[in-house]
């Protein structure tokens, strides 16, 4: 849907601009308040568009970054797969691989999957199935992502980006347990295998169980499954089935694990610097007769549990794909992330005219030791609390 609904609609249905459906909930959670902000907010967003006669998707700087990164990815693996024999070149030419991976996520399949990339829906379509090369699913990562996440981050049982398992505690009201104490030393080893499990076991068990954390989605039907299946068929025979026909099994395991390990530590950090920090608000909904509800509206909501970090980082905004400025991207998730720079200072002016708080960590290693101290928190007892075990 788009932002300019009318002030009737439920903001919960209001503002998910990816969203096509909601995923399903006995009691959706509701958001409170006043549309008041984003819809000044919106307003000078297209005035700044008009002014400077900008397309909001269709970049030719975003067509080249494209064909850039794509040339990255293939370069290193056409590499791995005929010509590296040796493992001091293939070891980091492995890790190559694998940040040119993440950038694929981060750019190419992150704007296509918002249908910020372009105008034409078949080109977004063909960007955001870029994940499915990656090994993961982009049916999945709709609901996931746009359709949960993008409605309700840091909201602990509702955004299932911020359940890491028992294994980790990033949110105020999950349980605690003794380990945890240390996680701001582990979680950093296992948050690597978060594409591993990705490639072989969380697109399957959603696929059977239909949920994604609490929330029910319906499973693929028709076309796509067959992308579903086509997907997982392309990325197993890039990473494992052609590989075997040219080099031994050990080789072809230590790229894939160097590779998937490097991509996972990438996307991990880097969405845990925008949401899980010190910075970043963990708000609770109110049982109401009603069902669950947010005291804040959809937007202020989205500012107060997002945190920026390295805006003025050019390498880093090349790279991530504007995802060190998750606050523009999540107000404005379809509109190509090259013009969230500019944008960020109009989102920024707009928050202090209406008292909402805007953060932004002025560097990444700002925003790293501000995840660490969070993660650090989490795991420390607080005084009369015994831990879950």
């Amino acid at each position: 849907m788009q932002l300019d609904q009318t002030a009737t609609v439920s903001p919960t249905v209001l503002f998910q601009s990816d969203m096509t459906t909601s995923p399903t909930t006995s009691s959706p959670l509701k958001f409170g308040g006043s549309d008041k902000f984003i819809r000044e907010l919106r307003k000078r967003v297209d005035a700044y568009f008009e002014k400077t006669g900008s397309s909001k998707r269709d970049c030719p700087s975003m067509y080249f970054k494209t064909a850039t990164i794509l040339a990255w990815f293939f370069g290193a693996y056409f590499l791995l797969l005929f010509a590296v024999t040796a493992w001091w070149v293939a070891i980091p030419l492995a890790v190559v691989l694998g940040v040119a991976l993440a950038a694929i996520g981060f750019n190419i399949q992150h704007d296509g999957g918002h249908k910020a990339y372009s105008s034409r829906p078949w080109v977004n379509k063909m960007m955001a199935l870029t994940l499915d090369l990656m090994g993961g699913s982009s049916y999945m990562w709709d609901w996931k992502h746009n359709s949960i996440h993008h409605t309700y981050p840091n909201i602990d049982g509702h955004d299932d980006d911020i359940n890491v398992g028992f294994l980790g505690r990033l949110s105020p009201q999950q349980p605690r347990y003794w380990f945890h104490r240390v996680q701001g030393i582990y979680l950093w080893v296992l948050y690597g295998f978060l594409a591993i499990k990705w490639h072989f076991v969380d697109d399957f068990h959603q696929l059977v169980v239909a949920k994604i954390g609490a929330q029910k989605i319906p499973r693929p039907k028709g076309m796509d499954l067959f992308v579903f299946i086509a997907g997982k068929v392309a990325f197993f025979s890039m990473a494992f089935v052609i590989p075997l026909i040219l080099h031994h099994w050990w080789a072809v395991a230590g790229v894939y694990a160097i590779a998937a390990f490097t991509s996972g530590v990438v996307l991990s950090v880097v969405f845990q610097l925008a949401h899980c920090v010190q910075e970043a608000d963990f708000p609770v909904p109110t049982m109401t007769a009603n069902g669950e509800r947010m005291e804040t509206d959809w937007a202020v909501h989205q500012v107060q549990t997002t945190v920026d970090f390295a805006r003025k980082n050019k390498v880093l905004c090349w790279l991530l794909g504007g995802l060190n400025f998750q606050v523009e991207h999540h107000l404005f998730s379809r509109i190509c992330h090259v013009h969230y720079p500019a944008l960020s200072k109009v989102v920024e002016e707009t928050c202090k005219e209406f008292g909402v708080r805007y953060t932004a960590n002025h560097s990444f290693f700002a925003a790293v030791g501000s995840h660490f101290r969070l993660l650090w928190e989490m795991g420390k007892p607080v005084a009369g609390e015994s831990a879950a075990v």
